[in-house]
């Protein structure tokens, strides 16, 4: 049984060895359809417990938003096989949070709607969610968090020891209080700015917006009682980051047509 144990830690190390969309290094063990059920059960646990807003004109605008940036996801991105088909909630709380979830699972809380002031700030807030599910970051920090004898665990390969819902949720960048986000490390947080950047760019928002969202964020960060959208880095190196990127993203986004969705 260890051999079999050994044999398949060695096949998930060469099959988790990638690259993400930016082309850096990673290992990423656990195997997309478990990573997507935990998204799926997440997702669920946060409907059952969180009130889902009914106002119309917020369901269209996150809708509209998050449509524009999958689509364009296939442009960016054709070799990644990402879901096609993406579920959109908005949830009735002050926070001014997002959420990305593997197997197609976007959340956005009200309290966001009062800081991204326009579609393309919150498209900025929503392309840097969407960034950590396609570089994968969950599942790396997943692999990272509870090592090979956890992911073996996890996937059904040993049967000692135990994995907490814990573990599995700060994977996902969410705390046990659902909707809470977690910061993601430093490295995951400035990829999943670049990948947003480019990605809100292509689908026609501009990228120029996600520094001024940014800077919305800098004036309410000290009235509020979380972290926000997973702000491991300072604010300020946050917009450095994009700004150092903005040149690429500036002329995709002239080469493509204006997002057309409806402002507040």
């Amino acid at each position: 049984m260890v051999r079999w144990i050994a044999i398949s830690a060695l096949s998930l190390l060469l099959a988790g060895c990638d690259e993400t969309p930016t082309g850096r290094s990673r290992i990423a063990w656990v195997p997309h359809g478990m990573m997507a059920e935990l998204g799926s059960d997440t997702f669920e646990q946060m409907r059952q417990f969180t009130p889902v807003t009914t106002d119309p004109a917020i369901k269209r605008l996150a809708e509209c938003v998050s449509a524009e940036l999958i689509s364009a996801l296939a442009d960016s991105w054709p070799e990644l096989g990402v879901p096609e088909h993406w579920n959109v909630v908005v949830f009735e709380d002050p926070v001014p949070n997002a959420f990305a979830l593997p197997g197609g699972r976007i959340g956005i809380n009200t309290g966001l709607l009062k800081v991204a002031e326009n579609p393309d700030q919150l498209a900025a807030v929503v392309g840097h969610e969407i960034g950590h599910v396609i570089a994968r970051h969950g599942n790396e920090r997943l692999t990272q968090q509870l090592g090979i004898q956890g992911v073996l665990m996890v996937i059904g390969l040993a049967s000692d020891g135990d994995v907490s819902n814990d573990a599995l949720m700060r994977a996902l960048g969410l705390g046990s209080q659902l909707g809470i986000t977690l910061p993601f490390s430093r490295a995951h947080e400035v990829e999943a700015d670049r990948i947003g950047l480019k990605l809100m760019a292509q689908a026609g928002f501009n990228p120029k917006q996600s520094v001024e969202l940014w800077r919305n964020m800098m004036e309410v960060a000290d009235d509020q009682p979380f972290e926000l959208l997973s702000t491991h880095p300072h604010h300020e190196s946050r917009i450095a980051v994009l700004q150092e990127y903005m040149p690429d993203a500036a002329a995709i986004f002239s080469s493509v047509p204006r997002a057309a969705c409806t402002p507040l």
